[in-house]
């Protein structure tokens, strides 16, 4: 069965697995490159996203790092209105991923800027109305598995059986926003977050259980420190081993791929696409 989520009544299907381009108007992300804070650097990007082949923008206004501050969910939606206008005005039929853990900042995002999927990395864990609010909005909903906030995440590595616990994770989470009428979600496994290396590399190792749910499944390891920690370099030098890990993830199933190097990931697809017919 192809796995496909709704877009304002249209169906996006993954028959051939799609790529999620990162802006980021933080000035704090862990990877420099991603970083735009002008309207040119903004527009720039945004194009540069589209010209190399990702289908989906995904934009961030807040560092989830561990070593990041948390900022609050009116100066994290201050940040980004300014970023939201202008890229729906300049490319009015992109499909807009809003990267927050706020219902208070993905309901203007949705109502007012005409955003198109809610990127969630809390799974509804920090904020309480965050399903509710998805379920009135009725736009897709990336469900993401980490404990704890960006800030403690790394203090929750402690698991009593590492993959079954995910799974239990996702079955119980997909059930209650079913239950509230969603049914438009996309799976995170949530490398780098609550997760040592060596559990980011055995859940990779079992990404294809995650198949289970029959939801598309999206992979976020772009520059991760899961990459470069184990290469011994830095995030600037990990496209490399990035292309790595996203040929092994859509050969056990990913769906998306959420990446700062659009042009690389699409590539990755491409081939793997060649492979698998």
């Amino acid at each position: 069965m192809i796995k496909s989520i709704n877009i304002n009544g249209e169906l996006l299907d993954f028959s051939t697995p799609l790529v999620m381009g990162i802006l980021n108007v933080t000035p704090d992300s862990f990877y420099s490159g991603s970083r735009k804070q002008s309207e040119e650097e903004i527009v720039s990007r945004v194009c540069q996203i589209l010209e190399e082949g990702g289908k989906i923008v995904d934009i961030g206004g807040q560092s989830t790092t561990p070593t990041s501050t948390l900022i609050p969910a009116k100066e994290e939606l201050k940040r980004l209105e300014p970023t939201l206008r202008l890229v729906r005005k300049e490319f009015p039929n992109t499909i807009l991923s809003i990267d927050t853990f706020y219902s208070e900042v993905a309901g203007p995002a949705v109502e007012k800027y005409g955003v198109n999927i809610i990127n969630d990395i809390s799974g509804g864990q920090i904020d309480d109305n965050m399903f509710e609010t998805v379920a009135r909005l009725n736009v897709p909903y990336i469900l993401m598995h980490m404990r704890g906030t960006p800030q403690t995440m790394q203090q929750h590595t402690h698991y009593d059986n590492f993959i079954q616990d995910i799974l239990y994770y996702f079955s119980e989470k997909i059930s209650k926003l079913n239950l509230l009428g969603v049914n438009d979600i996309i799976i995170d496994p949530g490398f780098g977050f609550s997760k040592t290396t060596d559990q980011n590399y055995q859940l990779m190792a079992y990404l294809k259980y995650f198949n289970i749910f029959d939801v598309p499944i999206l992979v976020g390891i772009s520059r991760k420190s899961m990459i470069y920690k184990l290469l011994e370099c830095t995030p600037q030098e990990s496209l490399n081993g990035t292309s790595a890990l996203n040929t092994f993830a859509l050969l056990s199933g990913a769906n998306i791929l959420r990446v700062h190097d659009v042009k690389e990931a699409v590539e990755c697809v491409k081939i793997v696409g060649k492979i698998s017919k």
